[in-house]
This record gives structure tokens, C-alpha cells and sequence, in this order.
């Protein structure tokens, strides 16, 4: 009697996962050179999430195939009428989606932990997210712990210079961080190398400005907050839970510029001069150069204007680079100096976009 082979039950077809969908929020140098560059790749043959939308504060707009003409229209778009922001109103991100968040926004970055919480990936230079309140960037934590949703935020610090990728690796490994130091404003580094006494301080920011290297509002980053958020998000990447205000801040910005409208700073800028060209001199006749440094310790955190050896490590390289210098366990009696460009909106971009990838679990062919 031959055996009995028993019927192998049909395996029921699975519908196959959706693509994942990407939306853009910010349309300014960075929103628009993320534009630029996921056109480049894809016409290298890239294979990329689609932009489904393309959005700022005033206006949502479906991005499609002709992303520049979208780009365009969303920049040209009338200012909002209060309420919700568009991008809240409208066709909501659903999970396995992406969101870009090319903003330097508190609204975009509230959101972040309700996107990860319903499992939409969040991919971000805005550094509000884990750089701002400590409340927010532990509800971030949380959700992506939930849900599994991926945080991608390379760019913001050192602009994807594998810097958050490297502590945190060191981290998971066992390694215990005692300090972090380092010129983490790419903007405050091309300002104090250029300013040698043969310009104006203020002229500088002008320039850096019109080149993309400082925030919209340049006392963001004149003012030290920028470099304390930077700050805040490698502490809590190293396991410290610091606060905003356990960071010690000093402000070079005269009061005169720091209480005035947005709209006044061009006019405003001039005050910085007379000050800083004292300090500058000063540190000039030591053999000094100025640097803008954020450092944390067993003994707190800090971000100040320093004179510095022109030896100094901190001080070597040139331009727009970061010089940032882990001290741990593993590198006791020498630090991981990690070094390269951080600021530029084109530098960003490409950070974001590298994050973009790594989530879509793809690479540049």
C-alpha cells in the first residue's frame, strides 16, 4: 500500500508592500538643493522613493515627475491663512512613508514623534527634533523604539560626516564617552578663519549668508544656540540626558541686534564689528586664533568664543570644516577626531538624501 503523502495547503499570494512615499517639507537652499540632487541621482539610474509632496508653511503641492516645476510653485505659493499647516491638513504620510524635513521649524519638529509613532520614517536636518526640549527628544526615542520607524538626523551635525554614526556605534559597543569637544558650526568656522582684520566681521556674515552657510536668521548661529543644539543631540546621542539649560551659552550678539525683527538684522549687523575686532587683535598678539567651541564633560557643557593656539587641532583645516574630538574609554589617551565640511546647503542635502537611501535600503548604482 503505497503511504499516504499528505496535500500541501496553497500558500496564500501576498500583496506586495507599497512603496514607500516621500515627502519634502521645506522649499528654502536646503528643500531646494535636495530638489536638485534627487533629480541628479535619478537621472544616474538611482532608483529613489517618489516625492509625493512638496510642501512649506504655506501651501502643499503633489510632486510628481516634474519636481522643479513643483518646487517653483511652492515657493511662489500666497501665505497661509491660519489654522493647521497645509502639510497637516491635507493627504497625511501613512506608514513606510518617508518625511523630509528640510525646515528649521519647532511646529515640523513637534511632529516628528506623532510621525514615528505611526511608523512613518522621519529623515531631518532639523536639529529642534533631538537638540531642542529634552521632553521632545525622548517622546522621538520612544516612538521609534514603539514602532520600529527610522530617525535619520546624519545631517544634523557635520552636515553626514559620519560623526553621530561613530559615537553612537561606539556606544552600542560598551564604550563609555568621558568628553566631547569640538567647532561643530561649519558657518562660525568659515566666519573666524576669514576674519583676519581686513574685513569687517559683519561683511563676513553677509557673505556667508548669501552662500548658504549660516541659518536664515544669522543670529541663530551668531548667538551660540545653534552650536548648543548641535551640542545636545551628540550628548544625548552619548547617552547623557542633558537639558537646553544645563548647556552654558556665551553670546557675542550685542543686545541691540539680539531684540531686533528678522527684517532689521542686515541693518543691524554693523554692531558686531567694534568688539570682536577688540578680541581678534587681542588673540592676534598672543599668536591666538578665535574659534567658537562646544565642549562636554563631567564638570557640565559649554559653548563660548575661545583663542586658541593657531597649533591648536581644533583650528587646522580651513573653510567650512567641523573638528570634532571624542574622548572615551577606547580613545583615553588620544581622542577619534573626526574632521570634514560642515555647512552648505548642497552638503546637507546630500545628508539627507544618504539617510533617504539607507531607509529605502538602497545605494547609488
Amino acid at each position: 500500500m503505497s503511504a499516504v503523502v499528505p496535500l500541501r495547503r496553497a500558500r496564500a499570494r501576498q500583496p506586495a508592500p507599497r512603496p514607500a512615499r516621500l515627502a519634502l517639507l521645506g522649499t528654502g537652499g536646503v528643500g531646494s538643493a535636495f530638489v536638485a540632487r534627487y533629480a541628479r541621482l535619478a537621472a544616474n539610474g538611482v532608483v529613489l522613493p517618489a516625492v509625493s509632496w512638496i510642501c512649506n508653511s504655506r501651501t502643499q503641492i503633489a510632486g510628481g515627475v516634474d519636481l522643479a516645476s513643483a518646487l517653483r510653485d511652492a515657493r511662489a505659493a500666497a501665505p497661509a491663512r491660519g489654522g493647521f499647516p497645509p502639510w497637516a491638513e491635507g493627504e497625511s504620510p501613512q506608514p513606510g512613508d518617508i518625511v523630509v524635513d528640510a525646515t528649521a521649524s519647532e511646529t515640523v519638529a513637534d511632529w516628528h514623534p506623532e510621525w514615528l509613532a505611526r511608523g512613518v520614517h522621519v529623515v531631518t536636518a532639523n536639529k529642534l527634533g533631538t537638540g531642542g526640549e529634552l521632553g521632545r527628544a525622548q517622546a522621538i526615542a520612544d516612538a521609534r523604539a514603539a514602532t520600529g520607524s527610522r530617525y535619520g538626523d546624519s545631517a544634523t551635525v557635520g552636515a553626514g560626516l559620519p560623526l553621530l554614526r561613530s559615537l553612537r556605534a561606539l556606544v552600542d559597543g560598551g564604550d563609555r564617552i568621558h568628553s566631547i569637544e569640538g567647532v561643530l558650526s561649519g558657518s562660525l568656522a568659515w566666519l573666524f578663519a576669514h576674519f583676519d582684520g581686513t574685513r569687517p566681521f559683519s561683511e563676513l556674515v553677509r557673505e556667508a549668508r548669501s552662500a548658504g552657510y549660516t541659518e536664515p536668521d544669522p543670529r541663530v548661529d551668531l548667538s551660540g544656540e545653534d552650536v548648543r543644539r548641535k551640542l545636545l543631540i551628540l550628548a544625548r546621542a552619548a547617552g547623557f540626558a542633558l537639558s537646553a539649560h544645563e548647556v552654558a551659552v556665551e553670546s557675542w550678539v550685542p543686545a541691540g541686534l539680539a531684540c531686533v525683527a528678522a527684517a532689521d538684522v542686515e541693518t543691524t549687523l554693523a554692531t558686531l564689528d567694534g568688539a570682536l575686532e577688540a578680541r581678534r587683535a587681542e588673540a592676534a598678539a598672543a599668536g591666538a586664533r578665535l574659534c567658537v567651541v562646544g565642549r562636554f564633560d563631567a564638570d557640565g557643557a559649554r559653548v563660548g568664543l575661545r583663542a586658541l593656539p593657531a597649533a591648536h587641532p581644533l583650528c587646522a583645516g580651513g573653510g567650512t570644516d567641523n573638528h570634532v574630538a571624542i574622548h572615551s574609554d577606547r580613545y583615553s589617551a588620544q581622542p577619534l577626531v573626526i574632521q570634514g565640511p560642515g555647512a552648505g546647503a548642497e552638503v546637507t542635502a546630500a545628508a539627507l538624501l544618504d539617510d533617504v537611501l539607507a531607509i529605502a535600503h538602497v545605494r547609488p548604482v
